[in-house]
Formats: structure tokens, C-alpha cells, sequence
């Protein structure tokens, strides 16, 4: 992860993030301790983390983001989303059907922290008097992920930006961007970001890209359909992306899809190449 986050600093992209995932069986290493390390390997760009709201306490979560707030350069960009998978709220000791209100919640308590506010709460978290420091020297902004209809018009409530599913295709994407636009509209909010996240692989030869591709779909990768992933030469992939850029998307989050290090690395390397090509 450090190595990556260094050859993401040296293809100069846009953003930093970090995922969240808990009670795995395998190795997964947490987001805020993570990203403290990453920023010493980060510029001034934004960087930031998903969270996951109802697993967190609001009060340590806005702690925590604070912190990483006031060291780093750039803002801090909070990606958050309701998480869908009940073995891991069940771990965390998190009611599946309470979820939406400890979202909404949980969001609100930290704004207010982040605003500097004593804040006092009884609904999911026994909290009392609350008040955090540092405070963020500039606003953390919110990105949200969201597919169902009232998901959706949460996002164009609350949220900056809007984060669509990793695993649609780009039809699909476009017609639920086509419902958050309508939804904002409602909402007059005007968003700061519309993304989506691609599992990609960049190679130097198409062919060895689509050799890839295809063991990759043989294995049924993570059970996504071929169209959401981006897999080819530098070209292939800025035409895949520039689809995205026509459609009204604003920007793609990237995560490797090869676990090899060297292949992941010239992935990052070539997307340098991509922006090239899209600017």
C-alpha cells in the first residue's frame, strides 16, 4: 500500500483513498491508521477514507478524521455509505434494520462536531456533552454512496457528492446519475463530485490485458459483469473512461485489480498515460 500510494504521487492523480471492511478473515488494514501512514507518501491533493457510519461511533469517527484533517495539506474527502453485508454489522454489534437512522444521525453529530459544537445524543449513542479536538481547518466534504431510488435522494440531501456502485455498467450508471441530477435539482444542491469506482488493469500490450481479463472473468471476479471493469492498454482504458467523462461523471476511483505488486504498480504508472489521453 505504500509503494502504491508513492507511485500514485509520482503519476500525480487526483485523490487518495482507503476502503473500509471489518471481522474479515483475512488481513484488511484500518482506514485511519493506514492513511496516517500514506499521507507522509501524499502531496497536497485531497485524500480521505470510506467509512462505513453505522459501525463507528460518531464522536470517535469525527476524532479521527479531524486528526487526519490537520495533517494533511490538502481536504479531506469523507467517501460514507450504509454497508450492506450483515455478517459484518452482526460483528460489529450493529442492528441491519436501524441502519439508515444511524446513518443520518451519526452524520449529523459529526458535522456538528466538526463545526466546533457541544453535542448531546440518546437515539443510538449515549453521548453527553461532546466536544472534539482539532477541528478540520477546512470542511470535510462528504461523498456518498447510493443506488436505490430513496438512497439516492438522501445522497442529493445530505451529501456534497455522490458515489455510484462499483459493480453497474455504464447504462445503468447513467440512468441513475440522470435520477441524483433530478434529485438535486429538488434539493437545489449543486454536487462538488459525481464518481465512480472501477476495478482496472492496465497493461503495456493489449493482448496481455486481455489474457488478464479473461482468467480474471473465468475465476467470476468478485461477481462483477465484464462491462464494470476496465481492463486493456493505456488506450483502451481512456476511451473506457472518457465514456464515463461524457456521461456526466466527474471522477472514477481506480483500485488494482491484479494482487501482483509489479502489474499493480505499472497500472498506476500507465495512468499517467490515461489522463494524457482524457485531458
Amino acid at each position: 500500500m505504500i509503494e502504491r500510494a508513492r507511485a500514485s504521487r509520482h503519476a500525480d492523480l487526483d485523490y487518495l483513498f482507503v476502503g473500509d471492511h471489518h471481522v474479515t478473515a483475512y488481513p484488511y488494514y484500518q482506514n485511519s491508521p493506514m492513511l496516517g501512514r500514506l499521507l507522509a507518501e501524499w502531496h497536497n491533493k485531497p485524500a480521505g477514507a470510506l467509512h462505513l457510519l453505522p459501525l463507528w461511533n460518531p464522536v470517535l469517527l469525527a476524532e479521527q478524521i479531524a486528526t487526519l484533517a490537520a495533517i494533511m495539506p490538502g481536504r479531506f474527502i469523507l467517501q460514507c455509505a450504509l454497508g450492506g453485508d450483515r455478517q459484518q454489522s452482526e460483528g460489529m454489534g450493529i442492528d441491519m434494520g436501524k441502519r439508515v437512522g444511524m446513518f443520518e444521525d451519526s452524520l449529523s453529530i459529526m458535522q456538528a462536531l466538526w463545526a466546533g459544537e457541544t453535542v448531546s445524543h440518546e437515539r443510538y449513542w449515549p453521548i453527553q456533552e461532546a466536544r472534539i479536538a482539532p477541528l478540520p481547518e477546512q470542511p470535510v466534504e462528504i461523498w456518498m454512496g447510493s443506488s436505490a431510488l430513496p438512497a439516492i435522494n438522501r445522497t442529493a440531501r445530505l451529501a456534497d457528492g455522490w458515489l455510484a456502485v462499483p459493480g453497474m455498467g455504464l447504462n445503468q450508471a447513467q440512468d441513475q446519475l440522470n435520477q441524483y441530477r433530478q434529485a438535486c435539482a429538488e434539493y437545489s444542491r449543486t454536487p462538488s463530485a459525481v464518481a465512480i469506482r472501477r476495478d482496472i488493469m492496465i497493461s503495456s500490450t493489449s493482448q496481455a490485458a486481455d489474457t488478464f481479463r479473461e482468467a480474471a472473468l473465468a475465476k467470476g471476479y468478485r461477481g462483477f459483469p465484464p462491462e464494470a471493469l476496465m481492463v486493456g492498454g493505456v488506450s483502451q482504458v481512456a476511451d473506457a473512461m472518457a465514456e464515463f467523462q461524457t456521461a456526466g461523471f466527474t471522477d472514477i476511483i481506480v483500485r488494482n485489480m491484479s494482487r501482483d505488486q509489479g502489474e499493480a504498480l505499472t497500472t498506476i504508472e500507465l495512468l499517467a498515460e490515461v489522463r494524457q489521453q482524457l485531458a
